[in-house]
């Protein structure tokens, strides 16, 4: 049930970032209620993960994967450029993360 909380925090992380261009500084209601609601949920979820798995494991996981999550979105709604170094750059995220998943034993399935 963990990693399920873990998952909901961080697709609710990547639904805030992801709406927070559209707030244009906080001054669109809709898009600053989604970037507010999706914090809060993200932060829930993220203490109800911590309960189980420790802080470093739980953060290194959560923004691994939002940081990845983020660059793929601004790649393809957001029509922004990468280039090989940033292609490479989050190969190395992602690939950090599989690795604490298959080899650490802090992370329980």
């Amino acid at each position: 049930m963990s990693l399920l909380h873990l998952l909901i925090a961080i697709i609710s992380e990547v639904v805030a970032i992801s709406a927070l261009k559209a707030t244009e500084g906080f001054t669109k209601w809709a898009p600053s209620f989604l970037v507010i609601a999706g914090y809060a949920s993200a932060f829930y979820f993220l203490s109800l993960t911590l309960r189980v798995f420790p802080l470093g494991v739980v953060y290194s996981i959560w923004s691994g994967v939002g940081i990845a999550l983020i660059t793929l979105i601004g790649w393809i709604l957001f029509k922004q450029v990468l280039d090989l170094p940033a292609f490479i750059g989050i190969g190395f995220i992602v690939t950090g993360v599989a690795i604490i998943f298959l080899f650490s034993k802090t992370v329980s399935k």
